[in-house]
């Protein structure tokens, strides 16, 4: 029988994130769907950048992961974030799409639930995005239900992101949450956003302060074997759109025949596109904000966690 022949690493933890990781230095991991996918050309490009900047203040370590060259990347350098976001032959990867993508050698952007996968697999514990997917509208006879949600459930990595997408079922999104047995804590705040905007009317039951008391509810969670965790932080007030502009633009959007003719991993990008477009570009900046916001607040809860995992590991003398 002939031997086997061997095949390349298909994860790859590149410096610094692999040395922060091996010292027990926090890291956040980044999502890279919002560079190709989610924001336009060249806001998504700025905003990754800035993603990154806002962790390294707050003294964690970024680690934007994405897809290139066959292998699934941990800590992509900024001539590949630039890469994705100008190449137009992306591919949306999602949990599922991880090992095709790699193999099919094309360039990769990683969804919520590739991320929270791959971040797991590395070691990372904090995640920072805009929004989760969830339930879409109609979800309950369609069935189209983001894999975010069940992955999180799986992955013991929290998630800092400003709620769920506005655009879809946010009660019914909570609700498979509460199933899927993912706590989701409001960070300041005791009601779940909506994304684009600070209120959604629907309230939640826990919430904390600070980055030191989500760290240790963090650590008591995980302390239990628990897997993934919500951590729900509001986006700027500065830059937020009300309840009532939000479900204007998403009358408006819905009902138009190019939101329609959408379909699979389509309808999400077509419709923030549709939002862009209708709202002046307001959802565009609230995005951007949203998620540098996001990734200051990951680095935060990153740094104090990691305070908090260093203590306990320390022996008294005696």
């Amino acid at each position: 029988m002939a031997p086997a022949k061997s095949t390349p690493a298909t994860l790859e933890i590149r410096e610094p994130v692999a040395g922060a990781l091996a010292t027990g230095a926090p890291v956040v991991a980044l999502e890279s769907t919002v560079i190709a996918h989610g924001l336009p050309h060249p806001l998504n490009l700025e905003t990754a950048l800035a993603m990154e900047a806002a962790v390294r203040t707050e003294g964690a370590v970024p680690a934007t992961i994405g897809v290139l060259d066959g292998r699934v990347t941990v800590g992509l350098s900024p001539a590949e974030i630039e890469r994705l976001a100008t190449a137009d032959n992306v591919l949306k990867v999602s949990a599922r799409d991880l090992a095709p993508a790699a193999v099919s050698g094309r360039p990769g952007a990683t969804t919520v639930a590739a991320t929270a996968l791959v971040a797991a697999r590395a070691g990372i514990r904090l995640l920072a995005t805009g929004g989760i997917g969830g339930v879409h509208r109609g979800g309950e006879t369609s069935l189209d239900i983001s894999a975010d949600l069940l992955e999180v459930s799986r992955s013991a990595v929290a998630v800092v992101c400003s709620g769920a997408k506005a655009i879809l079922d946010l009660p019914r999104t909570l609700e498979v949450l509460e199933t899927l047995a993912v706590p989701v804590i409001g960070l300041g705040t005791s009601e779940f956003p909506a994304f684009w905007g600070r209120e959604s009317g629907l309230s939640l039951e826990h919430c904390v302060e600070q980055p030191a008391d989500a760290a240790r509810l963090l650590a008591a969670h995980w302390a239990l074997g628990m897997h993934g965790i919500v951590l729900a932080n509001p986006a700027p007030e500065a830059h937020a759109l009300t309840r009532v502009e939000i479900d204007t633009l998403l009358e408006a959007v819905l009902d138009s025949e190019s939101v329609a003719g959408a379909s699979g991993k389509a309808v999400t990008p077509r419709i923030l596109a549709e939002m862009a477009a209708l709202s002046g570009g307001r959802t565009l900046e609230a995005n951007a904000a949203l998620l540098s916001a996001n990734a200051r607040a990951a680095g935060k809860i990153a740094v104090a966690l990691s305070g908090l995992v260093s203590a306990a590991t320390v022996t008294t003398p005696g």
